[in-house]
């Protein structure tokens, strides 16, 4: 009786631990299928300078038909941190498409990590939408890599031409920085044109600074947009979040 005992709490701990290791497997992996999803995973850049302001994930990307592996890169914006080239130079380079200390450090992140011929998925908020419109226009990735798709989240157009990958830009109603680039300004109509937008309630150009800083994230808003902000998509990425990988961008 003892040994029979013996064997079924054995026989408990070993499910026990095999529960708690399937658990955690599963929960380390996550399927994102919303706009606002990716726009929370480009906002873990603003964090001071501590990791950085590049993010870089390896993803498995469900096309609504197909699934191929895909490297997600978020880009975070504006952020006055010193050392990091995340400030208002930077922004002003980007918005006449010129280049800057992190667009170099952002290719030298895709260069670094991911292998030759490898698709690309370039997601950015803010001036880190900016950063990935450049990317996709730039000789050293797109001759290396396939950039499948461009999202961008309160971003000006920049880059209109010599760009590869399919953009989509999402900017709440009240947000002016859609508008803050040489590019929106020249070719206004293409800059509004390509623009999708959603109302998240902010009452206008006035409290724009808040839309900015939080409509994106918003799942009630931008959840109806796909991972690739294609409004009424279905594309996905599955990712394990704890392979994330930070690179910072220093101010040379």
């Amino acid at each position: 009786m003892k040994k029979i005992l013996k064997v079924c709490i054995c026989f408990l701990l070993i499910c026990s631990f095999l529960n708690i290791n399937m658990y955690t497997a599963s929960a380390a992996s996550v399927t994102y299928s919303k706009a606002s999803d990716i726009a929370a995973v480009c906002f873990n850049g603003y964090n001071g300078g501590s990791k950085g302001p590049i993010m870089l994930l390896k993803t498995s990307y469900y096309t609504g038909s197909s699934t191929v592996t895909a490297y997600l890169v978020c880009l975070s914006g504006t952020e006055m941190v010193t050392g990091q080239s995340t400030g208002a130079w930077t922004d002003l380079q980007s918005g006449f498409e010129a280049n800057s200390d992190y667009l170099t450090a952002a290719i030298n992140a895709i260069r670094s990590n991911v292998p030759t011929n490898s698709n690309l998925i370039l997601a950015g908020h803010s001036l880190g939408g900016m950063i990935a419109q450049q990317l996709s226009g730039n000789n050293n990735i797109k001759n290396y890599y396939n950039v499948m798709n461009v999202v961008t989240f309160g971003s000006p157009l920049v880059n209109a031409s010599n760009r590869e990958g399919t953009l989509k830009r999402l900017g709440d109603t009240s947000d002016l920085v859609p508008y803050l680039s040489a590019t929106a300004v020249i070719q206004y109509g293409l800059n509004n044109s390509t623009l999708q937008r959603e109302d998240g309630g902010y009452g206008g150009y006035t409290n724009f600074v808040t839309a900015h800083n939080n409509s994106y994230q918003r799942s009630a808003l931008w959840g109806g947009y796909d991972v690739v902000g294609a409004k009424g998509g279905k594309a996905k990425l599955t990712f394990d979040i704890s392979t994330m990988k930070y690179f910072k961008a220093p101010d040379l």
